[in-house]
C-alpha cells in the first residue's frame, strides 16, 4: 500500500511529522525532579490530523515511564484542536494556536476515570526548529497551581 497524499488541513502542521527521540526532564511540587528519555511519532492517514503517540522510559533502568496516544487536528483558523489519552485515567482535550513552528495549547476539558490522579489544568508548548522539537508541559494537579512539569529536546530520527 503506498503512502497517503497529506490532507492539506494536516500539511499546516507538517514540520512534526516524523520520528522524534530525546531527553527531558520532571518537577513538581508533590514529587522528586526526574530525567526521562522519549520517542514521540506524528503519522498521518491522509485525514485533516496527525496522528501522535508518546513513550518515555527511564534513562537507566530503561523501564517505561509514561505514554500518550492522540490526535492533532489543525483548524482553517489558525488554530488547533489536540485530543490525548494516557494510560493513568487521564483524557485532554486542548485548544490552541499554530504560530511557524510553534503550537500552544491550553486545556478545555480534562477527564479522569476513578481512580487517576486528580489534573484540573494542562498547557502545551511544542516548537519545532529544523530537525529539533523543544516542549514544555505546564500542570495544576493534586491542589496545586498551575506550572511547570516537563520539558524536552528531542531530535528528528526519522
Amino acid at each position: 500500500m503506498s503512502e497517503p497524499v497529506l490532507h492539506e488541513q494536516a500539511a499546516r502542521i507538517s514540520f512534526l511529522l516524523g520520528t522524534w527521540q530525546g531527553a527531558g526532564k520532571g518537577e513538581y511540587p508533590t514529587i522528586d525532579p526526574f530525567a526521562y528519555e522519549e520517542e514521540i511519532r506524528f503519522t498521518h492517514n491522509g485525514k485533516p490530523f496527525l496522528a501522535y503517540t508518546q513513550r518515555t522510559w527511564h534513562p537507566e533502568k530503561k523501564h517505561p515511564m509514561h505514554g500518550e496516544a492522540g490526535y492533532f487536528r489543525p483548524l482553517e483558523n489558525g488554530g488547533i484542536e489536540i485530543v490525548l489519552a494516557h494510560p493513568t485515567g487521564i483524557v485532554e482535550i486542548q485548544e490552541g494556536t499554530i504560530e511557524g513552528t510553534r503550537i500552544t495549547t491550553r486545556s478545555k476539558l480534562v477527564g479522569k476515570t476513578t481512580t487517576a490522579k486528580e489534573v484540573t489544568q494542562l498547557e502545551r508548548v511544542f516548537a519545532v526548529n529544523g530537525d529539533v522539537m523543544r516542549y514544555e508541559v505546564r500542570m495544576a494537579a493534586v491542589g496545586q497551581p498551575l506550572q511547570h512539569h516537563l520539558s524536552a529536546e528531542l531530535k528528528r530520527v526519522g
